[in-house]
Order: C-alpha cells, then structure tokens, then sequence
C-alpha cells in the first residue's frame, strides 16, 4: 500500500509521516510530496518516497499520485485560493485512480459561521462528487496557535479578547497528526466525518490560568467588546480585512462555534487528547 501526504514539509505533513512510521508503516511505502526539493530532500535520506507538486499545476499531480492507495489532502494555506487548488488536487486524484482521500478540514464546516469554513465546505461538496472514497477529518483549533498570545502575555499581564465566555476545544498539531495516520494506515474510515477536538474545552480564562501557569506570573483575562478589540487591532497595524477576520473569528467562538467536545480525537489515537497546559509548553520547548 502506497500513502502520499501532500503539505509533507509542513508542520503537519511533516508529524503525519513520522506517526505513520512510529505506527509501523513501512517508509518504503510513504511518499511525501511539497513544493520545495530542498526540503523534501530529507524524507529522501530517511527511504521516503517524494514528489514535487504543486496544487496551482495540475500536470504535477497526476504522476505524483499515480498508484496511490490513501491520499492525505491536507487542504492549502492561502485563504481565498484553495477552490481553484483544491479543485485541480480533487481531479488530479480521480484521474491518477487514488483509492481513498483523507481530506483536513474545519469543524462543522457544513454549518458553522466559522470565517475560515466556506472554502472547507466547497471542498467537501467537490469530494463528496468525486465518486472516490472519502474521509474527511474536521480539525477544530490548534493549540500551538496560542504561542504568539502567550508571548504576549509575558510582556502585558494580560489576554484580550472579544470571545467572551466563548470555549475552545483545541488539540495539538501532534495529536491531530497522530489521528490523520491512524485513519490512512487502518481499515474501515470510509465514508465517515470525524469532529476532532481535544478532550477539554477551555474559555479564555482557563488560557490566562494555562498562560500565568507556564510563565510563572499572574495572566488576567480581559473581555471586551467586538468594537473595542477591532479597535485595539487597528492600533496595533492590522489592515481591514484582517480585523474583520478576527473579530468575525472571535464572535463564532463566543457563539460556539469551537467548543464541541466529542471524543472522536482521543478515541482514534486511543488516549487522552493533550492538555491546554501541557501542549502549551511543548510548542514554545
């Protein structure tokens, strides 16, 4: 059996080969793929397969994938691309005869308000109609992306929010990796939606007591309005259209939108989720 990972170089990518490895997968049998050479390079030195592919040339993606059995798609980082990127992987993968599809996406992307969702729930319509067998892996938020407030907060005392007593349900990029080789290396996904979040969802209180924990001084969380932080944003150089993103982000959360728990994470990696505390400090390590 033969498993590409697309994103390889990433951060992501890069933790999902090497649990497909620490599971037993073959390294023969991985083919790693990204745009950089240089970069893929290393997974060359290990006995990984490698290609370079870029999902904006679709001629690099159908020799890529060509005898792949489990595709794991992680979806691109360019808000505003991905339909066109998406679309050109999505029919790429069709053409080559991939067997399965493991596509990263957000959670409830069909439903929630979610700022980031739409092009996640477009893409879950294109591989819906791709005829391919499909698993899609609902990724709520990453905890490693409260290291730059956390930073923050060291200097100020403080986390600032618009959240409210919104809760998030975050999860490290390790445990969501773990899951994403567990569903590419094991039988019976698919077809199936699988809601990932961590074990615990926390409110920005929990984050200032994680933050005063690991920093060894009190961290106080400060709620404010939607106006007041769009304004604080705006002091501190945000363009437009990132201070609507994320105040827009900001009132989801305080809506729900990240604070579903359903245990389907720590049941795939079969143990607890990482705790706020403890993925904190392994991200800033």
């Amino acid at each position: 059996m033969t498993i590409l990972v697309t994103g390889a170089t990433g951060q992501l990518g890069r933790l999902v080969i090497d649990h497909l490895i620490a599971r037993g997968v073959d390294p023969a049998t991985i083919r790693a793929a990204g745009r950089n050479p240089d970069k893929l390079a290393e997974f060359a030195s290990r006995g990984i397969q490698t290609a370079v592919i870029d999902f904006e040339v679709p001629g690099t993606l159908v020799p890529a994938f060509a005898g792949v059995d489990a595709l794991l798609f992680v979806s691109g980082s360019e808000v505003g691309k991905r339909m066109p990127q998406h679309r050109n992987a999505i029919d790429a993968a069709v053409a080559a005869g991939v067997g399965r599809i493991v596509y990263t996406s957000a959670p409830h992307a069909d439903t929630t308000e979610l700022p980031v969702a739409p092009e996640h729930k477009a893409t879950e319509a294109l591989l819906a109609a791709s005829g391919l067998p499909v698993t899609v892996l609902r990724n709520n938020w990453y905890t490693e992306n409260y290291v730059a407030p956390l930073e923050q907060a060291r200097e100020t005392g403080t986390v600032v929010s618009s959240a409210g007593d919104g809760r998030i349900g975050s999860a490290t990029r390790n445990d969501y990796a773990d899951a994403a080789a567990v569903v590419l290396s094991t039988p019976g996904h698919e077809g199936k939606v699988y809601e990932l979040a961590g074990d615990v969802a926390w409110s920005f209180d929990d984050l200032a007591a994680a933050f005063s924990e690991i920093i060894g001084s009190e961290v106080v969380y400060t709620p404010v309005e939607p106006e007041e932080y769009a304004r604080i944003l705006r002091d501190a150089g945000l363009d437009e259209g990132t201070v609507g993103f994320v105040v827009a982000l900001d009132q989801a959360t305080r809506d729900g939108a990240l604070a579903d728990v359903t245990g389907d994470l720590s049941a795939l990696i079969g143990h607890p989720t990482t705790s706020l505390v403890d993925g904190l400090r392994a991200a800033i390590a």
